[in-house]
């Protein structure tokens, strides 16, 4: 396989995305000496210190909601890159994915803003609140109360503690160092070390990106057997035996199956448009009259589950291959989505 093949390939499949979802998180680590006790003294076994929280945590639900559907919706949606490098968006899910990112980071906006407003009322009542507290707990509540009150950002730098952010990169081989030496043995000295750490990024990219792409292949045949497998304890534990909502789950996981796709598993493709064929014209209902149907149905399951685990096993260099086939054209960029802000940029990886 040429040098870089995968990588042009993939280059030219998708993005690496990253979600950030930044809050004031509303803790505050108290020590021994914001309890007034001296920190010889302090038993650990029976006294908590640690971080606590500042107000409710009701008070901050929202954005921790909001966190979570955005890291779920990409999660959902791409496939982990290089060890947490970014994660890798195929350009089929590119376009709904950022629109719905466009939505939360919409409703984050509107969450911040209602925030602000209610800030300095809820400061106050936070320091009411720990003021009471403080009372029970120990004997200087004025030095903890103080403590605490220190930790409340003021509202003029509340905004540096909030931001949403979605950004998209693709990947390049680093071609070099951008130093102009002053003497020929120092440049000399410089350009090997140059193309020493070019071709050492290389091999490491190479490498990374080819097992990257199999574990693609094998995570997306993983994912068809245990939602086969699911399937079928909730027929055989479900008080209905097929329901409707079990059938529409592997015919949207086939639907995304596509779109997910983007490495070209004809193999398992194939088997889920059998499956689809085969099963999934029929109702819940119709299923539940027929012994015979709902039996053929479920060896239909057992089989694609037992099929797609066998094929998660296999050697995927072949498929790895025939992909890698695909980075010799020459990579054209284009903006991947009609008038959106979220432009890749390039990163190159030393």
């Amino acid at each position: 396989m040429k040098e870089n093949q995968l990588l042009d390939a993939l280059t030219r499949e998708g993005v690496l995305i990253n979600v950030s979802v930044r809050y004031w998180r509303a803790t505050k680590k108290l020590n021994a000496e914001d309890l007034g006790l001296d920190p010889e003294n302090v038993e650990r076994r029976l006294i908590s210190l640690g971080h606590k929280k500042l107000i409710p945590k009701e008070a901050l639900q929202a954005f921790a909601l909001i966190e979570g559907r955005a890291h779920n919706m990409v999660e959902a949606n791409s496939f982990p890159f290089l060890n947490g490098l970014g994660h890798f968006l195929p350009n089929t899910r590119l376009e709904a994915v950022i629109k719905k990112l466009a939505e939360l980071e919409q409703e984050f906006q509107q969450e911040k803003e209602k925030f602000f407003n209610q800030y300095v009322e809820m400061r106050q009542a936070a320091a009411d609140e720990w003021w009471t507290l403080a009372q029970k707990l120990v004997k200087t509540p004025e030095k903890l109360v103080a403590a605490i009150a220190e930790s409340f950002p003021c509202p003029e730098r509340l905004e540096q503690f909030f931001g949403f952010e979605t950004q998209l990169f693709q990947i390049t081989i680093p071609e070099g160092l951008g130093i102009n030496p002053v003497t020929m043995k120092e440049q000399m000295a410089v350009m090997q070390a140059r193309e020493n750490a070019a071709r050492q990024a290389a091999e490491k990219i190479n490498a990374g990106v080819e097992d990257f792409v199999a574990d693609c292949v094998a995570s997306l045949r993983e994912q068809t057997a245990r939602l086969c497998e699911d399937m079928l304890a909730s027929m055989r534990e479900g008080r209905t035996g097929v329901h409707q909502k079990t059938l529409n789950r592997l015919v949207k996981f086939i639907d995304e199956f596509k779109s997910l796709n983007f490495i070209g598993d004809r193999q398992l493709e194939d088997e889920l448009e059998r499956v689809k064929r085969e099963f999934l014209s029929q109702t819940a209902g119709e299923y539940r009259d027929s012994d015979y149907a709902r039996q053929r149905l479920q060896e239909g399951l057992k089989n694609l589950a037992d099929n797609a685990r066998e094929m998660a096993r296999q050697d995927n260099r072949e498929i790895v291959e025939r992909f890698g086939q695909m980075g010799i054209r020459k990579f054209h960029v284009e903006p991947a989505v009609e008038e959106s802000n979220h432009v890749p940029v390039e990163i190159k990886v030393a």
